[in-house]
């Protein structure tokens, strides 16, 4: 039989874990190229022959999404891959009728084809929708385990959009490693939080090599996915977070209602800033689809350092750049914390953007009032920082998860929002972190008997 050729459509992540585990070495497919979409320049790059394997010797060629019909038609294309998330239902069945009206095949490939089987026990946490909450449910689970003397090692869900062959496999222990690893602020935004608690995180390409290193030196790994993606490897606990602030997206969007369905828990996460109604809407969807699985109420309270930088100011909220652009959020921690402390009124910074960030702008005209801390790249970077500055505010309110200070020169007072999650009532994360410790004999009894899976 001949070749299939394919094409994997995707946004530099689950694109390349899904070559990494099901094509790479597959003689019956050629993987003729890679389309890149979400991310800004990604695309016009290789997968290198280093990363692509045997039967690729020159590699593969990542093109922009607005070339697949063309692409289907050079390279006489019988199948395309659909593998990037937090997209709706909408725009994964407009793709396909893309791929199909060109004459292709569509496909989505699931869990078994794709996740990876490690050697230690491993927590995935996942989510329903990018800004869910997932990063803070995270690290509040590696904070129980460490608290009980266990090892974990985190793996993050890639963003490799620097140079491929050094990207493979990465290893963040400290603060330092952000800048040996040449880290776009997306990175450090994910990175940073774990470093700065005293747990080792990796990522990278090779997903199958990383969590190899990572067994090494982990009692327990937790995989910290990202945006509303399935694990890239088989959980033995699966925890999805739920945003009531978005009601209803956790069944209209791919893939989190596969990481809702799949979950053992579910975190219903911002409680104390959602509508009741909202929180409804999410209890019901979680009862009709899994109702087997351990709901756990939570919320995300809000703290900043300086109180008195807000009270009365004209200020201007930066957050996290993804839950704003592809995530959709219209209001984030820096918003609820500007309201909290009582600013007099949120500035516009969309007249004032420059570059990269107007472009942004342009891309999604729905963010609003807010500005996104977009860095996948020193052009963007520097325009971030001239918007900011270029903004007239008094104060600049950060709610990204890293200090921005250290990246960009503002020229402002700046106060920086915090926000972890906080369990309400029972059952909570206690319960079923200690639930898992005693099923896999971890901590001091695992120390004792050398305990493995």
């Amino acid at each position: 039989m001949a070749k299939k050729n394919v094409i994997i459509i995707g946004a530099a992540g689950r694109d390349f874990h899904n070559f990494n585990t099901y094509y790479r070495d597959n003689k019956d497919y050629n993987v003729v190229a890679f389309t890149a979409a979400q991310i800004p320049d990604i695309d016009g790059r290789k997968y290198p022959k280093e990363l692509a394997g045997k039967l690729y010797p020159a590699g593969i060629p990542i093109e922009s999404e607005d070339k697949l019909v063309d692409l289907i038609k050079k390279h006489k294309v019988d199948e395309c891959v659909f593998s990037y998330s937090d997209v709706t239902y909408q725009h994964v069945m407009k793709i396909s009728a893309i791929v199909n009206t060109a004459g292709a095949s569509f496909v989505l490939l699931g869990p078994d084809a794709t996740q990876v089987k490690s050697t230690k026990p491993l927590i995935a946490v996942g989510a329903v929708r990018t800004g869910a909450g997932k990063s803070q449910t995270s690290r509040r689970i590696v904070e129980l385990l460490m608290a009980k003397g266990i090892k974990v090692v985190a793996i993050r869900h890639p963003m490799p959009y620097g140079n491929l062959v050094e990207q493979k496999v990465q290893r963040f222990a400290n603060v330092a490693d952000l800048e040996k690893h040449k880290c776009t602020i997306e990175e450090m935004e994910e990175y940073e939080p774990h470093v700065v608690r005293g747990n080792v995180i990796y990522a990278g390409v090779d997903y199958e090599a990383i969590v190899r290193e990572a067994e090494k030196e982990a009692d327990v790994i937790l995989w910290d996915g990202g945006n509303n993606d399935f694990s890239f490897y088989k959980p033995d606990l699966m925890i999805t977070v739920a945003d009531p602030h978005r009601a209803g997206d956790e069944v209209n969007f791919y893939p989190g209602e596969a990481t809702l369905r799949m979950a053992d828990v579910i975190v219903i996460n911002k409680m104390d800033s959602a509508s009741p109604e909202g929180i409804q809407i999410v209890r019901e969807n979680i009862e009709r689809i899994n109702p087997k699985a351990i709901v756990i109420d939570g919320a995300s309270p809000i703290s900043v350092d300086k109180p008195e930088l807000i009270k009365g100011k004209r200020v201007l909220v930066v957050e996290d750049g993804p839950t704003l652009t592809h995530g959709h959020m219209k209001i984030g921690a820096g918003v609820v914390a500007a309201r909290k402390y009582g600013a007099k009124e949120l500035v516009d910074p969309r007249p004032y953007a420059v570059g990269k960030l107007a472009k942004t702008f342009e891309i999604y005209p729905n963010i609003g009032i807010l500005l996104p801390a977009m860095g996948y790249g020193a052009e963007q970077i520097k325009d971030l920082e001239k918007t900011i500055n270029n903004t007239p505010c008094d104060t600049v309110v950060i709610a990204t998860p890293i200090d921005l200070n250290r990246i960009v020169k503002i020229k402002k007072p700046t106060v920086k929002v915090e926000y972890d999650l906080q369990e309400i009532g029972f059952p909570n994360l206690t319960e079923v972190i200690n639930d898992f410790v005693k099923k896999f004999k971890l901590g001091k009894e695992c120390a004792k008997k050398k305990c493995k899976k």
